[in-house]
């Protein structure tokens, strides 16, 4: 057996039985001074080899010996310079990570007693002193070097739900810091000095990991606690993101390794919180293309399956896929799946009329971001899908789901068919109408320059605003107007023209497999 180590259990073996037994402070008082040469930083300083031992083997236990002593006679055999120096320092001088799940342990264990009080005080300075930020980065260590993953388990429990722990356990007398507003707030900061260090580590040539971060920035999202820790995470992100590279290689790495089963309320987060589509880029980069769950939450749930978000939410959503050449693909698949709900007769029958603006809203953005190419490329899907799906909004006894679907469809219309007459109807130029016609144009400039639009001049039919006439009593589409000597070379014109044979044509029936519940509503699944 090699004889550090050995000599540094039974140096550690003997002053928890000195501590437990004696009652004569000088003695104590040595007996932690020589304990405390083991963290380092005195001048009887021991070799490596014997501090790496007594960190990673015994501290937690003598940390526990000091606990299970801690009395108020006890704790007066020192000075109170000594209590600092020598009883305090080793919760939080010590590895951060065993501190924290000794203080939290006896603080659950532990009934009312000058012990709990004590124990409580030395968290409290613990949380005040950064020691949160030295857990995270002493275990992101320990992920770099494979590290234990039940024990980085156990911490990412305790860290996240430390508050219910002592909200739990001090009833109406827990301290301000340790509530849920103010805590994760704080653990907001002490992940932005993680993230520093790493920094740091990373132009030193280090590697290090990022995944208890992550982790933890997770966590606290699912257990509803996003709004405290991304108010104060997302603001920071975004400074530190604007000029430099390896922080937002960093952040983007934040977030691509947040696990899947909490992927959906950290991108939700974002993307509530991040003032803008091109932040809102800068801060998670490609991680629609990266990560499968991150993609279903962003192309569908956001967008097919609720609906409460803002107009600025959606915005920042669908601007996010436009603004990178290799996410616009994604906007086109969106667009087309928008549509398909946007034309199905189930949805307008069964959806509330709240979902069918939220989906028209996202038609129109989508739109908005369109460039000519992909115009030319998808018009006639696009203007297919516009046709089945008017009819449908058409047939409703709903005004306002009537009037949704003769917007959307001039919309299309006047976007695809720039060149000709587009879809003009009649109705009511209310707050709700204008709000959709306006993010159409709202953000079309920013995704095509004028010099790519078709006659970019004054007359330029994208340039000018289409007039829209004042609503007649027929809540129904008017036909566009066509003149009466038009009318009649058209009638004229129909004379040389010859039948043609439909009679060995065969009705096709094809049948979508059903995909929501309004589906088997309809009769699709027998």
């Amino acid at each position: 057996m090699d004889p550090e180590p050995f000599e540094v259990g039974c140096a550690v073996r003997e002053a928890i039985n000195i501590l437990s037994s004696s009652r004569n402070g000088v003695q104590i008082s040595e007996v932690l001074g020589t304990i405390k040469c083991y963290l380092g930083g005195t001048e009887n300083q021991v070799s490596l080899k014997e501090r790496e031992e007594f960190t990673r083997v015994h501290f937690s236990a003598f940390l526990q010996g000091l606990v299970s002593n801690l009395s108020p006679d006890w704790i007066e055999l020192l000075t109170s310079d000594q209590q600092k120096e020598l009883w305090d320092s080793f919760f939080l001088e010590g590895p951060a990570d065993q501190a924290f799940l000794v203080l939290l342990d006896s603080i659950i264990s532990t009934g009312p007693s000058f012990r709990l009080m004590k124990v409580i005080s030395i968290l409290e300075q613990f949380l005040q002193t950064g020691g949160m930020s030295a857990l995270m980065w002493e275990v992101c260590h320990q992920q770099a070097q494979a590290g234990l993953p039940t024990l980085q388990e156990t911490l990412l429990n305790k860290v996240v739900c430390l508050p219910d722990h002592l909200c739990n356990k001090l009833q109406g007398n827990n301290l301000p810091i340790f509530f849920p507003q103010n805590y994760f707030p704080l653990l907001a900061t002490e992940i932005i000095q993680v993230l520093q260090r790493i920094s740091d580590s990373l132009r030193g040539g280090l590697d290090c990991s990022i995944s208890f971060v992550s982790q933890v920035l997770g966590k606290v999202c699912v257990h509803g606690r996003r709004k405290e820790i991304l108010n104060m995470l997302v603001p920071r992100l975004m400074d530190l993101t604007k000029v430099d590279c390896i922080w937002q290689r960093m952040c983007w790495r934040l977030v691509e390794c947040v696990p899947d089963r909490w992927m959906e309320a950290v991108v939700c987060g974002f993307v509530q919180k991040a003032p803008g589509a091109d932040v809102l880029s800068r801060l998670l980069g490609n991680l629609v293309l990266k990560n499968k769950k991150a993609q279903f939450v962003v192309t569908q749930k956001l967008l097919l399956l609720q609906y409460s978000y803002t107009t600025a939410v959606l915005q920042n959503l669908l601007g996010y896929l436009a603004l990178d050449s290799l996410r616009r693909s994604l906007l086109i698949k969106v667009l087309k799946e928008l549509l398909d709900t946007w034309g199905s007769s189930s949805a307008v029958k069964h959806s509330p009329v709240e979902q069918q603006l939220y989906v028209s809203k996202a038609i129109l953005i989508c739109l908005s971001h369109l460039k000519k190419p992909e115009i030319e490329s998808n018009g006639q899907e696009l203007l297919t899908s516009m046709m089945g799906g008017m009819k449908c909004h058409l047939d409703s006894n709903l005004p306002r789901v009537r009037r949704l679907g003769m917007i959307v469809a001039e919309s299309i219309s006047s976007r695809i068919t720039t060149d000709g007459p587009s879809l003009k109807f009649q109705y009511e130029d209310d707050d709700e109408t204008r709000e959709l016609k306006s993010l159409l144009k709202q953000t079309a400039p920013l995704q095509l320059p004028v010099t790519d639009l078709p006659n970019a001049g004054n007359d330029s039919p994208s340039a000018t605003p289409k007039a829209v006439s004042k609503p007649s009593g027929n809540p129904h589409p008017a036909a566009p107007a066509v003149s009466e000597e038009g009318s009649d070379l058209e009638l004229d014109s129909d004379d040389d023209l010859i039948p043609y044979d439909m009679s060995e044509d065969k009705e096709l029936k094809k049948m979508k497999a059903p995909v929501y519940i309004r589906d088997c509503i309809e009769g699709r699944v027998y």
